[in-house]
């Protein structure tokens, strides 16, 4: 009994890692218009939009640090064996800037470049959509805790929704140059949206418990609303696309690396700094 409740901790541990490493990175990804965006109203809406995702990251660390300080201190109850002293305590900070690429959990859609501002948009629209069905379903949740965060992560995903699908329309029902970066960027970028809608290894041990959103379960509601949009600013879903997996199971391209390398460099050339 011990171990199947270790193993469902670790599942859970790693599942809201999963959340918000997807939020977090996304939220790095996004900053990088700050002060750079088309317009200067474009510029503050991406920017405040990467602050909601680094809002939603931080939530969700703060409760995978509480899960994994509660569970450390359950596995090592003897300070001989060099126990909880020696290693806690976990905090949201050490989750962010001290885990290497290969503790990642994000999607590999997230950690892509940065691209042109159709790839952007573009992104956030595959993303935010998956966001808005998933965290409808999350909001259900038997763990209080994560139901929490999502309800009040929806409100702002429902606009993050609305105003990348927008900007998906205006670029592809607009000017010939648009439609053609808005169908470069869907050509680049698709491969990556399969990720979003399959299950992990620790999603699948948390589904017997009830408690992770079935990711394959969104794939319906993802494609019809995908579609709605696209149907709009005239764009078709890509044919016979290779599928790119790996990164909610921690295997994940150069980019990753690149971007904590950025995010990072603070608090490993620092460590323990306070402002």
């Amino acid at each position: 009994m011990h171990q199947l409740l270790n193993e469902s901790t670790n599942s859970l541990i790693t599942y809201t890692l999963h959340l918000a490493d997807n939020a977090l990175i996304l939220g790095q990804r996004n900053a990088e218009w700050t002060g750079h965006g088309p317009v200067l109203e474009q510029d503050i809406a991406i920017s405040n939009i990467a602050l909601d995702l680094v809002g939603q990251a931080r939530n969700f660390y703060q409760y995978a640090a509480q899960l994994s300080n509660q569970f450390v201190k359950s596995s090592y109850s003897s300070p001989v064996e060099g126990g909880w002293e020696g290693i806690g305590p976990i905090t949201e900070d050490s989750l962010a800037y001290l885990r290497n690429a290969g503790d990642f959990r994000n999607c590999l859609l997230v950690e892509l470049p940065k691209g042109d501002w159709a790839v952007t948009v573009l992104r956030q629209f595959f993303f935010s959509n998956w966001q808005f069905f998933f965290f409808q379903q999350l909001m259900n949740n038997k763990d209080k805790t994560l139901a929490a965060i999502a309800e009040k992560s929806l409100k702002e995903v429902t606009y993050h929704l609305r105003w990348s699908a927008e900007w998906v329309v205006r670029l592809g029902d607009g000017t010939a140059e648009s439609n053609q970066r808005i169908n470069k960027a869907l050509l680049d970028l698709w491969p990556y949206t399969a990720e979003l809608t399959t299950n992990a290894s620790y999603e699948t041990a948390l589904l017997q418990a009830h408690i992770a959103v079935d990711a394959g379960s969104l794939k319906e509601m993802w494609t019809n609303k995908t579609k709605e949009v696209f149907t709009m600013a005239g764009l078709e879903i890509p044919q016979n696309q290779l599928v790119h997996t790996g990164g909610k199971e921690g295997k994940h391209t150069e980019q990753l690396s690149l971007v904590l390398k950025e995010m990072q460099y603070l608090q490993r050339t620092y460590p323990n700094s306070n402002w």
